[in-house]
């Protein structure tokens, strides 16, 4: 479809020629939402650019195209330009239209007769159009008719344009029209940015635009890997039709909130226009993706770029910050990017409560790094920290060891925490000198759970829990000794269990093979607590203790990224 194609933006007011439109194309079908809403994002952009989608066509002589995608756009626009010619004279409309199904139709555009919109159903749709447009500009809110038909006029012959794709004229248009519409060549940024560089007169060589296709299909391929896409972006790969559009939103630093749809496609078209040459803009694309692609098999700097833009920092600042720097200066930079990102002290660190909905993100960040830097300094490996499983799921942070009853209001919620923590006590009664206690409180649960109401259930709740928790100060609930990464799980009963029942399932979960960031696994396998402290049952002091211990002691992996006291 590209090859040999004239691609270029066109403003409104420049469109000129006749345009046939063909039999294989459906009529006229926008009602009047669809004509009022393209009307609604015109005038709110106000004096941005806007870009609607690409018109493809075919010349078939001077001055007259076969409009083989974008008629239903060519159409109403057209019928907008009819409209304000009633309140501006002078205003000239360069362009006209002709159905090949319906006799008489470029009359009938001329016109807008209404008593032959009933002739048949593309007139109707057509006329009702027309109407829609009647009833937008005569919307007293947004000012009189002459007013607003001369600042729309002004926008387009100064800020809204179509995308105009002209193909060379030995190609099928019944064929090109079919593969547009059924989705196979999505007419994208991505799509019209190759097309700059394999379109003619662009002086690039055949032989040399072979080879960008060849290489546009393999960086297509890389960024298949779902490990190299997470690695570079939090966004979902669903909002791509084609991958290799992230490395040129990235290149041309397009934010996500842009509303601009084309944005990426005239940075582009710029960068052509300013190097003037299509193959030096080619070669800066392949010069930026090997880049990425380096940092992403580098184990240090994957770790740490990857950990920067998974908390939000955008990866064209790493980028652009990366420029001119030697690979030790790059990464004393990531560790110094981390560091302010964080922004905290050891002492802050300690003081951090999930009480604070100000601290809660930040414990987030902590555990996270805590994860990335675990995995980054395992020696003699070759794991990587995974940030597309990370990415895939939602996560929270958990309390390891509950203490309150949150949420457990309904009666199946209840039944489920008393029977989750009936058979830790089970298991807790043939190890526990106070058996007799034990098992008087399984029979309790036993008795009541049919029957269970929430007296009943709040005393049953704290009897448990002062059984599977130490007999000491519970203060420490909401500091981050406390708090770990876990995907965001529904169940309350479980979210508000103790630490033995949840150790039980985090053991359930990992033999199903469920993705579970390695520090979460190690609190609920006890690794970081000696072995002569071990109680499977809690989640202690000394627990806590050396959770911590391993974030910032003396060889904690965090300490690195704290500024000084």
């Amino acid at each position: 479809m590209i090859e040999q194609a004239v691609l270029e933006p066109k403003l409104v007011n420049k469109i000129k020629g006749k345009f046939f439109i063909p039999a294989y194309q459906r009529g006229y079908r926008w009602e009047k939402e669809h004509v009022q809403m393209l009307l609604n994002d015109i005038w709110e952009n106000k004096d941005q650019n806007y870009s609607l989608q690409p018109v493809v066509v075919k010349k078939l002589e001077d001055d007259t195209y076969e409009l083989i995608d974008g008629q239903q756009r060519t159409t109403t626009l057209y019928l907008i330009l009819k409209y304000m010619k009633q309140a501006l004279p002078l205003l000239e409309v360069n362009f006209s239209l002709t159905y090949q199904t319906r006799e008489k139709s470029a009359s009938f555009l001329d016109s807008l007769d209404e008593n032959l919109k009933n002739d048949n159903i593309d007139f109707y749709h057509i006329y009702n159009a027309y109407k829609a447009i009647e009833e937008w500009f005569k919307d007293e809110k947004s000012g009189s008719l002459t007013a607003k038909a001369s600042k729309l006029s002004i926008l387009f012959d100064e800020n809204v344009k179509v995308i105009w794709y002209e193909v060379d004229g030995k190609v099928n248009a019944t064929d090109l029209f079919t593969r547009l519409n059924i989705g196979k060549i999505p007419l994208t940024n991505a799509e019209l940015v190759k097309a700059l560089f394999l379109s003619k007169d662009n002086g690039i060589t055949h032989e040399k635009q072979l080879e960008i296709s060849t290489t546009w299909d393999t960086i297509e391929k890389d960024l298949q890997n779902n490990k190299l896409w997470f690695f570079l972006t939090n966004q979902s790969p669903k909002h791509f039709a084609t991958r290799i559009e992230l490395v040129f939103n990235l290149m041309a630093k397009k934010k996500i909130d842009e509303k601009e749809n084309f944005y990426t496609f005239y940075y582009f078209i710029d960068q052509i226009k300013k190097e003037d040459s299509s193959l030096k803009v080619w070669q800066d694309i392949l010069s930026y993706f090997l880049i990425l692609k380096e940092w992403f098999e580098k184990r240090n700097i994957y770790h740490k770029v990857g950990y920067l833009v998974a908390i939000g920092k955008p990866l064209q600042d790493i980028i652009q910050e990366s420029q001119g720097k030697t690979k030790r200066e790059f990464e004393n930079g990531l560790d110094q990017a981390i560091l302010e990102e964080l922004n905290l002290s050891k002492t802050d660190v300690l003081e951090l409560s999930y009480e604070n909905n100000k601290d809660k993100s930040k414990i987030e960040q902590l555990l996270l790094l805590h994860n990335v830097e675990t995995v980054r300094l395992l020696q003699d490996t070759s794991q990587f920290y995974s940030f597309d499983n990370h990415k895939k799921n939602k996560w929270s942070l958990e309390h390891i060891h509950a203490q309150q009853s949150i949420g457990l209001n309904k009666k199946e919620d209840q039944q489920e925490w008393l029977r989750l923590h009936k058979e830790s006590l089970q298991s807790l009664a043939s190890k526990n000198n106070n058996a007799q206690v034990v098992n008087g409180l399984i029979a309790k649960i036993e008795a009541n759970i049919d029957t269970i109401t929430k007296v009943v259930f709040d005393e049953i709740f704290h009897e448990v829990f002062d059984l599977l928790s130490e007999n000491e100060d519970r203060s420490y609930i909401d500091d981050i000794s406390n708090m770990a990464l876990l995907s965001i799980n529904d169940n309350a009963a479980l979210n508000n269990s103790t630490f033995d029942v949840k150790r039980n399932k985090i053991i359930e979960m990992d033999k199903k093979g469920a993705y579970i960031p390695i520090c979460t696994k190690r609190i609920f396998f006890k690794y970081y607590t000696d072995s002569k402290d071990h109680q499977l049952q809690f989640w202690g002091a000394k627990d806590r203790q050396a959770y911590i211990d391993s974030m910032i002691g003396e060889n904690g992996n965090l300490l690195n990224y704290l500024k000084a006291e």
